[in-house]
């Protein structure tokens, strides 16, 4: 056998080597590139649901008892001594206006009654006298009947005239208006040179004491509001200040233009809450649904519905699923169809999840998220 047949016998075996060697090589690179990517989340488990919701809403601290100032008589007001945020006491003089004309009345009323007096002194004397002749018999019965008439309607004129002098003396009483009670002066709705007229509100006093909030609730949650429902006040300018209050005063009617109930809340006496505060009202309300608690963060939208993701423990892999959006608190959303008790679901990051995606979680690290808690906390899985 040459050379040459030689070396030709062995070049496939050769070239067969080689290309299972190329093989190989693509194998491995492969290999490499599907390798899986599994993704870590944080997740909730849904605790068990519950039959009741927490209605949460704003107002303003108010006195439970506010009064419209103003003047008895009418005028010119000439004087304001107090201002807005001031505290003044049962007496104080808040205003005045200009008493010239009821001082005048004054002088007019006490001149009459002078008149009516003298009048009374002069028909006294007449009818003492017609009193005198007709005891003996030098006057008829019927001019002794006409003096004593006389006299009474000259003592009627005399006490009316009295009453009027009285009434003009109280009417310059009345040119000062002033506090009837110990309070705050919250308003002021006329000043200095303007003309008022009797009972035109001028000033609003709150008087000291009880405070409220008043709060506005929609009417689809006004029928867990009653008087005398206890709820819990929190305050936005002391976060540790939260005191238990009471439902007072439902409204009857809703206002036309917001469609709201005013529901006033009694809260307990503490100097720590001043007028014009903000305040929230957090009250438990039952529902008819049952609800569970999620985070916000784990709702997103998906063809215009509002989903979650849920995980499989099986192949842990997450899936999306339609759920029906009860209402929102402060700290999370609660779900009312959609999720049931044991049911994982990815509490961050759900804008990177896609379908059956991998995921990696420890179970361990699961927390528990129901309507019991408002906060559905979370954990960091690796």
């Amino acid at each position: 056998m040459s050379l040459s047949s030689s070396i030709l016998r062995r070049l496939p075996a050769a070239g067969l080597i080689v290309a299972a060697l190329g093989l190989a090589g693509c194998s491995q690179e492969k290999a490499e590139v599907v390798q899986e990517v599994l993704r870590p989340v944080k997740v909730v488990e849904i605790g068990e649901a519950q039959t009741s919701r927490q209605l949460d809403y704003s107002g303003s601290v108010r006195a439970r008892t506010e009064m419209n100032l103003g003047f008895r008589i009418a005028g010119k007001v000439t004087e304001r001594l107090v201002d807005v945020g001031q505290h003044v006491n049962a007496g104080d003089v808040l205003a005045r206006i200009d008493p010239s004309d009821y001082e005048l009345s004054v002088k007019s009323a006490q001149a009459s009654l002078d008149a009516a007096e003298r009048q009374v002194e002069t028909v006294d004397l007449a009818r003492k006298r017609a009193e005198q002749l007709y005891a003996k018999n030098f006057a008829p019965k019927s001019q002794l009947d006409q003096a004593r008439l006389t006299y009474d309607q000259a003592v009627a004129t005399r006490d009316s005239a009295r009453s009027t002098l009285a009434q003009a003396q109280n009417q310059v009483q009345y040119a000062d208006l002033k506090a009837s009670k110990n309070g705050i002066v919250t308003a002021i709705s006329a000043d200095v040179g303007q003309v008022v007229g009797a009972g035109t509100p001028v000033m609003t006093v709150a008087i000291d004491g009880e405070k409220e909030v008043l709060i506005a609730v929609p009417e689809t949650d006004i029928a867990g509001f009653r008087p005398g429902k206890e709820v819990r006040a929190s305050f936005w300018s002391n976060e540790g200040l939260t005191l238990d209050g009471k439902v007072r005063e439902v409204a009857g009617s809703a206002d036309p233009q917001s469609r709201t109930f005013a529901v006033r809340v009694s809260l307990p006496n503490d100097p720590r809450v001043l007028l014009g505060m903000t305040a929230n009202v957090e009250a438990t309300v039952g529902s008819k649904q049952q609800l569970v608690s999620i985070p916000l963060t784990a709702m997103t939208e998906k063809n215009g519905k509002q989903i979650v993701w849920t995980v499989d423990r099986a192949s842990d892999t997450v899936h999306p699923r339609p759920i029906k959006v009860a209402n929102f608190t402060a700290s999370g959303v609660a779900v009312a169809d959609g999720l049931k008790q044991g049911d994982v679901v990815v509490a961050a990051g759900t804008q990177f999840m896609t379908e059956n995606l991998k995921v990696k979680f420890s179970g361990d690290a699961q927390q528990s998220a129901s309507a019991q808690d408002d906060v559905a906390t979370t954990s960091s899985l690796h």
